[in-house]
């Protein structure tokens, strides 16, 4: 890009130019290099496939910046390893490469700002733990539940994780267990969970994952269960194949609706009943009391014995 700006002198008469125009007297062209001013865009830092990594399984951490960058710096935070490719391949994951990464690149003579911290886990250091649902893996729609995640070893914090969610739980433990609790299920907390125990002292070494736990939550209406691609059955007509699939897709909660009515009848019976015993206490109350009013009555309107004759 080229600017006009003020000149001390004017140009020499009849000097030759390139321009194909003219410029006011007592201005030049300079020209100005561009990004320059402002500070350069932060670079991203992604480990693939996950941050997670198994103990002697590869992983490769990418740093990401604009286009056009000079060079990169990929380091590990605490040690003397960097790397000056955009790339670091680890060929197998080793307790020495779990760690804090970070990232940054060079344009000319001016560094960028790092990228954030990218926090390398090494897993399988440790046997793992157990994972529990209380009361059940099963839970009605709005319930609650507890997920605990607990070990044999004196650790102190704990994570868990969801199939298909990048983010993890972590929560400090006590007594060798912690407690994720979930409150008023929904249909999006339905999974596969596993979870991990590990030391705050050596906070990138993690046990290996639990067994999976699947957690079922019941009584979920047809229309939320179905998948948004697949076209509604006809109300009309229905075919014999779309019968058959609402049948095997909602086999738990349709089996488990029956119940959950005969329950709700059961629980009406009982507080009518108790309403008629208490209607027939206070009936019989009444009744004792208005006979003793009855009685006080009588009593009242009764002739006085005759007084005693004088002798």
């Amino acid at each position: 890009m080229l600017v006009a700006r003020a000149a001390h002198g004017r140009p020499p008469e009849g000097a030759a130019s390139p321009w194909l125009f003219a410029l006011p007297p007592g201005l030049c062209l300079v020209p100005v290099t561009r990004g320059q001013h402002g500070p350069l865009p932060r670079p991203s830092l992604q480990a693939q496939p996950s941050a997670l990594v198994p103990l002697d399984t590869p992983v490769t951490l990418r740093c990401r910046g604009p286009p056009e960058v000079d060079l990169y710096r990929l380091e590990q935070l605490g040690t003397e390893e960097y790397s000056n490719q955009d790339a670091l391949i680890i060929p197998a994951m080793s307790r020495a490469s779990a760690g804090r990464y970070r990232c940054s690149y060079q344009n000319g003579s001016r560094w960028s700002p790092p990228s954030e911290h990218l926090e390398l886990v090494a897993t399988g250091v440790f046997a793992k733990p157990l994972l529990t649902a209380i009361p059940g893996p099963a839970v009605s729609l709005g319930e609650d539940v507890t997920l605990q995640c607990r070990t044999q070893y004196g650790f102190d914090h704990f994570a868990l994780y969801k199939e298909g969610q990048a983010r993890l739980q972590r929560r400090p433990g006590k007594w060798y267990q912690a407690n994720f609790p979930i409150v008023t299920v929904t249909a999006a907390h339905s999974g596969t969970y596993r979870c991990y125990s590990f030391s705050s002292a050596s906070p990138h070494l993690w046990s290996a994952p639990s067994d999976p736990l699947e957690l079922t939550v019941t009584g979920i209406p047809v229309a939320t269960r179905q998948s948004p691609a697949e076209p509604p059955p006809s109300t009309t007509e229905p075919s014999r194949n779309s019968t058959d699939r609402l049948e095997g897709a909602g086999s738990p909660a349709d089996r488990a609706r029956p119940s959950y009515a005969l329950g709700n009848l059961v629980r009406l019976g009982l507080g009518a009943l108790l309403l008629l015993l208490l209607a027939a206490l206070l009936a019989e109350d009444w009744h004792s009391r208005r006979q003793a009013r009855r009685s006080r009555v009588r009593a009242l309107l009764r002739p006085l014995p005759p007084l005693p004759r004088a002798s």
